[in-house]
């Protein structure tokens, strides 16, 4: 089976809720998706996606995998897409670095490897060891009335833990903090989530403001060295998110005792494939994981959610249906969500395929269809 042709895709996702407030003054209103095609010889095609959460976050960009496909597709054209990881060679001795970039790129030959195998890419990653992912579900900067109903709509839909948004201002974080947190029902999780938010010594202050109170910690300044700083000094249990970027700072956390629980984002660290190494990597010692990605549709969740799958159970804090923060689609079908809980298919591949009536034309077309 030869790769024959790469098409990239890119579409606009508007945020179900108008404005998505998170970190320090960041806000976004339409997430722009990328979604790249493999064709091959042999009929069988495959998908991924990538969407930052804004075009100022983090390094990811959403002109990356554009970009990157005009390099990297002339020299996968010809390449047997089943070769996950020579494909994942090709893609690092071509391009240094844009993990993000090269994601999409990596599902989509998960997809294709599926496929051909005629079995479901949570299979290929070593079982479904969670039959149903808990999610937790964001909620935005808002006012503490509007916050608060919105955890009782999520509440509602099964969701049983939430992501708070924090960040913006260090004082006013502390009030929303003690006002939300308390709320939670038995057998409910809150992550107070900065998003690299604050400096050290404002992340102290509201640590030590909310100390009496049970909830996650989460990514409180823009470094690691910073976010152990804080570790370090405050009781509460830390989850580290954004400095996550791969095995080097994976082995760090774990020589540290940098976290109690660490946010894999797929494209962040450069997909499936270095994905599920990170992953096994902290389920070795013992450091749960959520399984999140950047942003996304239907294809970006279909991945997370065989991800997910794949991850034991005790050790799985929960994921995300991103699909459902979005009024537009980049796949079809959307994988399956109920009862607060996310399911990867059984289908072969990831069980999605491109939404081509949503996508439109592509941007760029390498080779030629079979």
């Amino acid at each position: 089976m030869k790769i024959t042709r790469i098409r990239v895709f890119k579409t606009d996702l508007p945020y179900v809720d108008g404005a998505y407030g998170w970190g320090a003054g960041n806000a976004i209103t339409v997430a722009k998706a990328s979604v790249v095609v493999i064709d091959t010889d042999a009929g069988v095609q495959g998908c991924g996606e990538f969407t930052p959460c804004g075009e100022n976050y983090m390094v990811a960009h959403s002109e990356g995998v554009e970009a990157l496909a005009r390099l990297v597709a002339p020299v996968l054209l010809g390449e047997d897409p089943r070769q996950v990881a020579r494909i994942e060679q090709i893609l690092d001795h071509t391009i240094q670095g844009h993990s993000y970039a090269k994601a999409p790129f990596d599902a989509a030959c998960w997809d294709i490897l599926g496929k051909s195998l005629e079995v479901p890419v949570w299979l290929l990653l070593g079982g479904k060891l969670t039959d149903g992912a808990p999610m937790y579900r964001v909620a935005p900067h808002r006012e503490t009335e509007e916050t608060i109903t919105e955890l009782d709509r999520h509440r509602a839909a099964g969701y049983r833990q939430f992501q708070i948004k924090v960040g913006a201002d260090w004082s006013t974080d502390i009030d929303r903090i003690r006002a939300t947190v308390p709320l939670l029902k038995p057998g409910e999780k809150a992550m107070a989530d900065a998003n690299q938010g604050w400096r050290v010594d404002n992340a102290l202050r509201v640590a030590r403001a909310t100390r009496d109170l049970d909830f996650i910690f989460e990514q409180p300044c823009r470094t690691y060295e910073e976010c152990l700083q804080v570790r370090r000094r405050i009781d509460l249990p830390m989850k580290l998110d954004e400095c996550v970027t791969g095995m080097r700072a994976a082995q760090r956390i774990v020589a540290d005792q940098g976290a109690d629980l660490v946010c894999l984002k797929i494209s962040n660290l450069g997909g499936l494939s270095k994905g599920r190494r990170v992953r096994d990597f902290f389920l070795d010692n013992r450091i749960p994981v959520v399984a999140e990605d950047t942003w996304g549709g239907e294809i970006a969740t279909a991945t997370l959610a065989h991800f997910a799958a794949s991850t034991p159970a005790d050790y799985l804090q929960n994921t995300t249906d991103l699909c459902n923060y979005n009024t537009r689609s980049t796949g079809t079908p959307a994988p399956k969500t109920e009862g607060g809980k996310l399911f990867a298919s059984d289908m072969p591949g990831l069980g999605v395929a491109p939404d081509f009536a949503a996508l439109g034309d592509p941007v760029a077309t390498y080779g030629e269809a079979a």
